[in-house]
């Protein structure tokens, strides 16, 4: 008989199965109690359950006779409860708010930016003023569906040094990274379609799929990318219809595909037709560029998305897209239908510190800046006793494996009473196999509270419990 707990995960698991069933059929007659029991592998009194609780939240209407039926009435979609019930300290829109709205006194090695004083203010703040100052500039209407030109056109010069054959026309200019994925997200993929991404991953790609009621499949990640033969094997099983990763500087990892992993993930996307998209927000970290997914693969099956809040400033908010051009005219649409698109101020002021070198040497004091900080931020870890995944070669974050018996989820609250805001594992783990590792931003560590907290937590969290001694 499974124990309290258990059962009630069981349930919760196979409610929200009903809920992924109703989003993508309202009104639909659902499965009956034996079918859905086999189909998720738990008892039919499980199923019982977890239909009661949805028929008395008003999701689910039991029509003797005839089984159960989604409401007719939708309830309004909640994020929140699109996916698996999860404890706060691994909740990945919790963490985020704390890492957004945290008190100032705070510290913040687990947020995924760069630190203001990183970044280039007094350039971002003279261009501002130039753009303001340009009477040609655009303050007063729209910019044009795929944003405008003059950025779009250095951008395809940008790309195409970087071994990427680049058309302005094929350059869509969105209001941010995230922006850009979420288009690219509503573009292909519709409710009950599965996306496979890497376990771990950026813990905002599961929330933009949850939004698009997607079924999120992980695939374990290696040094050198994605498992392949797991990859295959999940190919061949669900028919994915997207794979979405950061080929590029992996986040939270810091590793960097393989070319001979690459390869190999072109030819499975030819194979089971479906669609890469990478998210290469943090390629200028690099000082030599590794070959992306979409310069392998000449945009045949790729999407190439970006934008410059990582390494330039998130104010701005620039993004793009590079694909297709068929793919960008029908993306273009949906810009216009959700949103419009990248305002002219943003694009002229990022395009102004693209063209007048500001960018340039404001990446040549970065990439170093941010290697020695990688080199002390690891040498603090090991000191307290954790184990790193990998050595990244550059950008800004590190893997990091606590202790045989540490969890990382009670690390990271314990630190939260002591005004330090971790990022552990788990936030970024569909399987929630990473129970032991924390990802840290090495540009946000280097303040020495950071490790006296976290060494302080750890010893706590490592000595037995009042019960246990004897």
């Amino acid at each position: 008989m499974l124990d309290q707990v258990g059962g009630s995960t069981l349930i919760e698991a196979t409610m929200a199965e009903i809920r992924r069933l109703i989003a993508t059929a309202p009104g639909a007659r659902l499965p009956s109690i034996r079918r859905l029991a086999e189909r998720q592998g738990v008892s039919k009194s499980t199923v019982v359950e977890a239909y009661d609780r949805l028929v008395a939240q008003g999701a689910v209407a039991a029509r003797p006779g005839s089984g159960f039926f989604a409401a007719g009435r939708v309830r309004p979609f909640a994020l929140a409860e699109s996916g698996p019930s999860l404890d706060r300290a691994i909740d990945p829109l919790w963490i985020y708010r704390q890492s957004l709205t945290q008190q100032m006194s705070a510290l913040h090695p687990g947020c995924g930016w760069l630190p203001d004083s990183w970044l280039p203010e007094d350039m971002v703040r003279r261009s501002l003023r130039a753009v303001a100052r340009d009477e040609t500039t655009n303050i007063s209407t729209y910019s044009v569906p795929q944003g405008l030109r003059p950025l779009r056109e250095h951008l395809a010069r940008r790309f195409t040094e970087r071994g990427l054959e680049v058309e302005p026309a094929a350059i869509l200019l969105t209001d941010s990274g995230s922006r850009a994925i979420d288009l690219v997200c509503r573009f292909l993929i519709q409710p009950g379609d599965v996306v496979l991404v890497d376990d771990p991953c950026y813990f905002n790609f599961q929330s933009l799929l949850q939004a698009q009621r997607a079924r999120i499949i992980g695939v374990p990640y290696t040094r050198q990318g994605p498992d392949l033969e797991r990859f295959a094997s999940l190919c061949a099983e669900h028919r994915p219809k997207l794979y979405l990763t950061n080929a590029v500087l992996h986040n939270p990892t810091g590793a960097t595909v393989s070319v001979g992993t690459a390869h190999r993930l072109l030819k499975l996307a030819e194979q089971h037709d479906f669609i890469l998209a990478e998210d290469n927000i943090f390629a200028d970290f690099e000082a030599r560029p590794s070959p992306s997914l979409a310069a392998l693969d000449g945009f045949e099956r790729v999407i190439h998305l970006g934008s410059f809040s990582k390494t330039l400033t998130a104010a701005l908010r620039c993004g793009y897209i590079v694909a297709r051009a068929d793919w960008i005219e029908g993306l273009t649409d949906l810009a216009l239908a959700t949103g419009i698109g990248c305002s002219d101020v943003a694009a002229q002021t990022t395009l102004r510190l693209l063209t007048d070198g500001s960018y340039r040497r404001h990446l040549d004091g970065l990439r170093p800046r941010l290697a020695r900080a990688m080199a002390a931020t690891a040498e603090r870890l090991e000191g307290c006793g954790l184990r790193l995944w990998l050595e990244p070669q550059a950008g800004m974050f590190l893997w990091a494996e606590l202790p045989e018996g540490l969890d990382s989820a009670m690390i990271a609250r314990k630190a939260l009473e002591r005004d330090v805001v971790m990022a552990p594992g788990n936030v970024f783990s569909v399987s929630r196999n990473a129970a032991r590792f924390l990802r840290f931003n090495v540009a946000q560590s280097a303040d020495k509270r950071i490790f006296d907290v976290l060494a302080e937590v750890m010893e706590k969290a490592a000595m037995p419990s009042p019960e246990g001694r004897g």
